[in-house]
């Protein structure tokens, strides 16, 4: 288990070695020299003294890991050969020439206090790093915890060298291994073993209460901090990114080519902070925020990734890895380095739980937009600068149209909104309604209408019948229909569309109907493009509007599809004009002015009526 967690702590280290290959050289040298030095009990002090002046240029982290790496060489090749002999050759050999017994079981006692002490020398190892990797924010502790806790730093960093140094004799002196475990001697080394490891442990728990206190302090300052930083307008954006990011490192983030990039790259740009669990997003949202987020110009996408509350698993920064190299935001390089109040200020006062997030930082820094997730849903790049007066704006100027619901949704259908087409947005999870329906929608066809009818699915579809359904329409020619994914694009757009403003405004309330309804018994919106004139039918009522469609005596050119299927639907029964009493309007863009109906945009006639003045 101890070398278990060894091995873990190695990990870090291992990194460091590949980009600085002195370090390995060092720590072969320092282990060398610790076994060279760990005899003589009289001269204990001054040898751990002079291998702590041998770590003198690094850290006092850094120094302690370095130094459990140097014993752990010797350790890890003792153990190495103390498995391997009795089936190896060599280890055998090495066994014989370094008299080292064939089996621990008579050790018993005095490598359980081996393991314990050096058990508690990880922990001491791990409580300097988790202290000095705060380094730059130890200004935000009182002066005097800070002293304290430094004081207590240099006593347990003397006391775990001259641990090692016993250690290390106990791994050198093999003869001792030789000797009885009930014999005068072996009791002797083990209770020397088992009073550091109770020594250690007492700096422990002293050095753990200190740094806890330290880091309360920090965490509590520096999520006041966070508070402040961003409701102050400065003159750019960097000061409340390095307050939230490069409180380490003037390089936090990287690229999907995992190039190193600095917080200085920013300045002077909008940037959506998106924040998510480690897996991102499916596949197929990821790829549809890709597509509207690729075309944002003086704006940077930051992907923050927030594991659990658990911390980060191994399978975590694997999906994190994955993603981050293939998305063309920037990442934070380190997810998983992020403080404590970072992470808690991005859950409490940006609100972010198990749903993504899109918290916009404007030029000065400024939180101009606590979410805009659903304004990248909806818009996209029109959407910039992502502010919550853009989405006001964008919301007075919205319609419930044909054109919105399927914006980005499909290169087809996009060409034929901009070119004004009258469109059928329909769907059901019958295939045999679906055939009548497109027989209906060709008749209409046949009578001169433009019409072009798209299938776009239900909510909440089974994929394997959903796509059985768009295979036989494409195979029979029954209508056009959208892929698998972009029909979960379009439900997943109207629930944005249902989210992102009040239940009062048109778009939320028509968008709630359809999703309510779920689509699954047939259904149809008939419209133009950006046109407002929109007929939005479900299964009984849209069958009958098409049959009246083609019995319909109007002008399709003066009222628009729409309007000529409503006025169908409104026609009195056996003929006649219509009944309704609303002010007319005027039709434009013609040499003679004609009246029509208000409601159903039916040519009107004109009647001359006489009235008796007795």
């Amino acid at each position: 288990m101890v070398l278990m967690e060894m091995e873990d702590l190695s990990t870090d280290l291992d990194q460091e070695i590949d980009t600085d290959p002195s370090l390995a050289r060092t720590i072969y040298k320092i282990s060398n020299e610790m076994l060279a030095r760990c005899n003589g009990g009289e001269n204990l002090h001054r040898n751990t003294l002079e291998v702590l002046e041998m770590l003198g240029p690094f850290r006092w982290d850094a120094k302690m890991v370095v130094a459990l790496a140097s014993f752990t060489r010797s350790y890890g090749v003792f153990w190495l050969v103390l498995q391997l002999q009795s089936k190896n050759a060599l280890a055998l050999s090495l066994a014989v020439v370094r008299r080292i017994p064939s089996t621990a079981t008579f050790l018993k006692r005095r490598f359980t206090a081996l393991n314990l002490l050096v058990g508690t020398i990880l922990r001491l190892v791990r409580l300097l790093i988790s202290y000095e990797s705060l380094s730059v924010k130890h200004e935000l502790v009182d002066d005097r915890d800070r002293e304290i806790t430094r004081s207590r730093i240099c006593l347990a960093s003397y006391w775990m060298c001259r641990s090692l140094l016993v250690c290390s004799s106990q791994i050198a002196d093999l003869r001792n291994f030789s000797i009885d475990e009930r014999s005068d001697r072996s009791v002797v080394a083990a209770w020397g073993l088992y009073s550091l490891g109770n020594k250690l442990s007492c700096l422990c728990s002293d050095l753990g209460e200190c740094i806890e206190k330290c880091q309360q302090q920090i965490e509590t300052r520096l999520y006041e901090k966070l508070l402040h930083v961003f409701k102050q307008k400065g003159d750019d954006n960097q000061k409340a990114l390095r307050a939230f990011f490069a409180w380490k490192d003037e390089f936090p983030f990287k690229n999907s080519s995992k190039e190193k990039i600095g917080i200085l790259e920013l300045k002077g740009k909008t940037v959506l902070v998106l924040i998510t669990k480690p897996e991102l997003l499916p596949l197929d949202k990821a790829y549809f925020l890709v597509q509207q987020t690729r075309s944002l110009e003086n704006c940077v996408v930051l992907w923050v990734p927030v594991g659990s509350t658990s911390g980060w698993s191994s399978a975590a920064k694997a999906s994190f890895e994955f993603f981050s190299s293939r998305v063309p935001w920037l990442s934070v390089a380190r997810p998983w380095s992020l403080h404590p109040a970072v992470v808690g200020f991005i859950r409490q006062e940006w609100g972010f739980g198990d749903d993504p997030v899109v918290v916009v930082l404007n030029e000065d820094g400024l939180v101009s937009n606590a979410n805009a997730m659903d304004m990248v849903w909806i818009w996209g790049p029109r959407a910039f600068p992502f502010t919550d007066s853009r989405e006001g704006e964008l919301w007075k100027e919205a319609n419930w149209t044909v054109g919105l619901m399927v914006d980005g949704i499909s290169p087809l259908l996009s060409q034929w909104i901009e070119q004004g087409r009258d469109l059928c947005i329909y769907g059901s999870d019958s295939i045999d309604w679906i055939r009548k329906f497109s027989r209906k929608i060709k008749k209409i066809r046949g009578l001169g209408f433009d019409l072009e009818a798209v299938y776009v699915g239900c909510k909440n579809p089974s994929e394997r019948n959903v796509r059985s359904i768009i295979h036989t329409i494409d195979e029979e020619d029954l209508s056009s229909s959208i892929t698998l994914s972009s029909v979960d694009f379009f439900w997943f757009r109207l629930e944005a569309l249902k989210r992102s403003i009040g239940q009062q405004h048109e778009v939320a309330a028509r968008a709630g109907e359809l999703l309510d309804s779920g689509g699954r018994n047939g259904w149809g919106v008939i419209g133009r493009g950006s046109s407002t004139d929109v007929v939005m039918l479900e299964q009984g009522v849209l069958e009958q509007g098409l049959e009246a469609l083609q019995t319909w005596r109007g002008n399709v050119t003066e009222t628009g599809l729409a309007g000529a299927l409503r006025a169908a639907l409104e026609a009195p029964v056996g003929g006649g004009g219509c009944r309704h009493d609303e002010v007319v309007e005027y039709e434009e863009g013609l040499a003679e002015k004609r009246k029509i109906c208000g409601s159903c945009r039916v040519p009107m006639e004109k009647f001359v009526v006489y009235k008796c003045e007795a």
